[in-house]
């Protein structure tokens, strides 16, 4: 195994030479004008900081809406808009249509593109019918199809360049990520967590859709392309945790305690397949282990590493697949142009909860250390050592998050409390938070000037049941039945400044709702995000006092952005409710465990919206 593990990177290290030297020239000037937003969080890093300034705390009050775009789709519009020289670039949910308009005439459609997908990919879909939005680069605009179909577009003409398959609704594998642009690469990914798929996150040639890496979240080394040094500053992180074999025993308490001692005891290599135990009568479970990764990547380009999360293991029912379920609920860390993984780090062994770890990782710099920082659906805001994944801090979001106590900082190791861990057939109370998380995907953003993070926020607790369910390819594959409900604090939301370093809220806003708009913020020290119902906001970044609202069309869902034109700065939205607290809603379910949950959860959410909520991007100025 180890011969054939050295051979496949002796053979990518090659492939890679010639393309490892291309860069879009173009890109990075775009990236680098203010006046543009040429990437979904308007850089590698991910932070959604602008520098414009010419609206400020002074005159933020009299913003007022500019123009505005039905998109003619429904359902939920995640992501944002592209903003390339004088054009806009807008996408929608499913069917995932694509407009171009000419800011210089009125937003008049330049040329449009209408995807021909089967109304089944639908079907595949958990958790609403959302595109986080496109990517940009060498000329082109790249969209990742729910049903799984990769597109180049000409940016100028809207004719299609190439297109490749990249996932198979029929196994349940579909996509909702945006494909990310980093050098000559397309970076895309999967979804289906849900669906009992193996996921992978890939590489694609930007001239031709000729794939040039694939890595799996899970199975043997050399399919999730573990590289040679693979946490080689911290190999704790690459070793059993929670099922190893101390003192006779497991840390189930016995849950499984038919399994043969010699099962819990492995060497490290191959724990992608070796941390999925199971009991004696089943097969391995790597095989449809999830791992996810729909969420936002960034990339360094001086270490030339490529950052990203996975989601849940595969079923939701942890009593079937016992064992850390390695590298599921992981950020990686690779080597752009190999794809080879350089650290990994594990937040959710063995996850109990559907804690997804696809949420962004921001880079930034503080203190002379090159920085990466993680706000993660199980309550914890992580910062990590970028160059090697050293974790520096870990401390909970929100007081109310209950299933763990801590995490343990020596060994990584989140510490359960087990009055809230999850078995098959026994109803967990009062978990904190839910599977939707303290954050989901909302992007949170980060300003360079005030060293601060501004995280959009869930506050919501479950109840939670596994029960049995049997794979089949292609169908749902949960097994567990959940309810929702607010927080201790009465509320379902709230909107946090965060200090990266420290651990800790800055300032803290409650929100009826969760906020589940991707924030912004600028050089003006203005912070700006929408609610489910119906408010587009701007926040003063130091002290978390509202300056402004306004009220669109419907929920937003969408990621807040700013560009400038002919002089005058604009902040612009997309509107258009959905995504998994939607979901129910937008369907029409009433029944509390609908919607994995999020019909009781949500239920007043129809006095605040019309369903399904149309989609719109709405652009404000002075």
């Amino acid at each position: 195994m180890q011969q054939r593990i050295k051979l496949a990177i002796s053979a990518l290290l090659l492939g890679s030479i010639s393309t490892s030297v291309w860069a879009d020239a173009e890109l990075d000037t775009l990236m680098k004008d203010d006046n543009q937003w040429a990437m979904q969080r308007k850089d590698y890093a991910n932070q959604g900081y602008s520098r414009l300034s010419q609206i400020n705390k002074g005159n933020v009050k009299q913003l007022k809406m500019a123009w505005s775009f039905a998109t003619g789709v429904n359902r939920g519009h995640e992501g944002a808009p592209l903003v390339i020289g004088n054009t806009m670039f807008i996408h929608t949910a499913f069917p995932n249509n694509v407009y171009a308009l000419d800011l210089n005439d009125d937003q008049k459609i330049l040329w449009s593109y209408f995807p021909k997908q089967s109304p089944d990919v639908q079907s595949v879909m958990c958790c609403d019918n959302v595109n986080k939005g496109l990517g940009y680069g060498d000329g082109k605009i790249l969209l990742q199809q729910n049903n799984g179909v990769l597109v180049a577009l000409d940016a100028k003409t809207g004719a299609k360049v190439w297109e490749v398959t990249v996932n198979d609704p029929r196994t349940g594998a579909a996509n909702t990520n945006a494909p990310h642009v980093f050098k000559d690469k397309v970076i895309t990914g999967c979804s289906g967590g849900e669906f009992g798929v193996r996921c992978h996150i890939s590489a694609y040639n930007i001239k031709d859709g000729s794939l040039i890496w694939k890595a799996y979240s899970t199975g043997p080394d050399s399919e999730v392309m573990i590289g040679p040094d693979f946490n080689k500053e911290n190999p704790h992180y690459s070793a059993l945790s929670l099922y190893e074999d101390v003192n006779g025993g497991n840390k189930m308490g016995g849950s499984f305690k038919n399994l043969d001692k010699a099962q819990l005891k492995f060497p490290e290599a191959n724990l992608g397949v070796r941390t999925w135990l199971k009991p004696q009568q089943q097969k391995d479970g790597w095989q449809n282990g999830g791992g996810p990764t729909w969420g936002w990547y960034s990339y360094d380009p001086k270490l030339n590493l490529m950052y990203y999360g996975s989601g849940n293991p595969g079923t939701w029912n942890p009593d079937v697949r016992p064992g850390d379920n390695k590298w599921s609920m992981t950020i990686f860390a690779r080597d752009l142009d190999t794809g080879l993984a350089r650290w990994g780090y594990q937040m959710t062994p063995h996850d109990e909860w559907d804690y997804d770890g696809m949420n962004e990782i921001v880079l930034w710099e503080a203190n002379g250390k090159q920085l990466a920082t993680h706000f993660d659906r199980n309550g914890f805001g992580y910062t990590f050592d970028r160059t090697n994944g050293t974790l520096l801090v870990a401390e909970k979001m929100h007081p109310f998050v209950n299933w763990a106590t801590k995490i343990d900082l020596k060994t990584g190791i989140p510490v359960k409390d087990p009055k809230y861990s999850t078995h098959q057939d026994y109803n967990a109370k009062g978990v904190c938070p839910s599977a939707l998380g303290v954050k989901d995907e909302q992007p949170s953003a980060f300003s360079p000037k005030t060293k601060t993070f501004y995280v959009p926020l869930n506050h919501v607790c479950m109840t939670y049941e596994p029960v049995e369910s049997k794979y089949v390819a292609g169908q749902p594959w949960v097994g567990a039945t959940l309810t929702m409900f607010a927080g201790p604090d009465g509320v379902m939301g709230g909107f946090m400044a965060w200090d990266g370093l420290k651990g800790k809220a800055q300032w803290y806003n409650k929100e009826k709702f969760s906020a589940w708009g991707g924030a912004l913020v600028t050089a003006s020290d203005l912070v700006f995000y929408g609610t489910l119902d119906r408010w587009v906001k701007a926040l003063d970044a130091k002290t978390g006092k509202e300056l402004w609202k306004f009220q669109v069309g419907s929920g937003v869902v969408g990621n807040m952005i700013t560009y400038g034109h002919k002089g005058k700065q604009y902040v612009g939205v997309l509107s258009g409710i959905g995504g998994w607290a939607a979901v129910a809603m937008n369907l029409g379910l009433t029944n509390d465990t609908d919607g994995l949950g999020a019909a009781g959860g949500y239920k007043e959410l129809t006095k605040y919206n019309a369903a399904p909520g149309g989609g719109a991007m709405n652009v404000f100025s002075l």
